[in-house]
């Protein structure tokens, strides 16, 4: 397989290089690395720094890739709120020109999506077909990439897939990031730091550990078309996560409780079921296995 990664030296992005690296394929990386590390990205992958907004044809024409899988994006919420149209200009805009490359050169794309930021609030596990209500312009820019995914297939006849995420954890999450409460906890617990909890505590989310969704990502390579979603279907509250931090890290350290953060989801856990039936795909992690891997590695010299 010849595949363009966008983000490529990013967090998922890059578990997704070595997977593919891993099978044999020829690996490119598209990335500005405004956010990746180049430390991320294995030897032996050509490396484009470049943006997709305005060098993805440049890339695609160069490269030719059978599968783009595009996770490059603007992905912090608090950023989406403070700057829309940069969001909008990166997640949107973005995804379009990554788009038009794909449709100029026969490509395939599996598009890294969210679930939680898409749907709002869950009473219990999310269908795909669940009512879309983003409380934040980052919800509202990837739900654009999907639906212009979505027009795509249907105006000249593509197979792209858009996979919903539930919270992606592991080894590589940037601790410094809005989004990565695990690497966030498990760093202050590595510097001797008591981690910052928003609210009470009792907010739930699906956590899903990097390798399964690296496994998801692949698969959906294969798959037909559409929207599916990636989580576990197990909701974690806030406090039972850092439990579960405290218990693999071997450390106990009451956290710091602060205000919470206007409209945070309360719940949010995802309903895999359709990518069981139609990419073959379950979590092969538990919890506490993957909480470990992140740990050994955060915790590594």
């Amino acid at each position: 397989m010849r595949a363009v990664v966008t983000g490529g030296a990013g967090f998922i992005g890059s578990h997704v290089v070595d997977a593919l690296l891993a099978r044999g394929g020829e690996v490119h990386v598209l990335d500005d690395f405004s956010r990746g590390k180049p430390e991320n990205v294995a030897a032996g992958v050509r490396v484009h720094e470049a943006d997709i907004r305005g060098d993805a044809g440049h890339v695609f024409d160069e490269v030719q890739p059978e599968v783009c899988f595009h996770l490059a994006a603007q992905a912090d919420v608090r950023v989406s709120v403070e700057r829309p149209d940069f969001d909008a200009d990166v997640n949107v805009i973005g995804t379009l020109h990554v788009l038009e490359a794909a449709r100029a050169n026969g490509t395939k794309i599996v598009f890294s999506s969210t679930g939680g930021a898409i749907y709002g609030e869950c009473e219990g596990p999310a269908r795909e077909d669940h009512p879309r209500v983003p409380l934040a312009p980052y919800g509202v820019s990837k739900l654009a990439g999907e639906e212009y995914i979505a027009a795509y297939n249907r105006l000249y006849g593509s197979g792209h897939v858009s996979l919903r995420f539930g919270n992606v954890y592991g080894p590589r999450q940037d601790p410094k990031g809005e989004a990565g409460v695990v690497a966030i906890f498990m760093s202050r617990l590595r510097e001797g730091e008591a981690p910052k909890m928003f609210g009470d505590g009792t907010q739930t989310r699906d956590y899903v550990y990097v390798g399964d969704a690296v496994a998801a990502t692949l698969a959906g390579a294969e798959h037909a078309g559409g929207v599916l979603n990636i989580g576990t279907g197990i909701e974690t509250s806030v406090l039972d996560l850092y439990e579960r931090i405290q218990r693999v890290a071997g450390v106990q350290r009451e956290p710091e409780f602060t205000e919470a953060r206007p409209g945070e989801l309360q719940r949010s856990v995802l309903d895999a079921s359709l990518a069981k039936r139609e990419l073959g795909w379950e979590p092969e992690h538990s919890l506490d296995e993957g909480l470990a891997e992140t740990w050994a590695w955060i915790s590594s010299p």
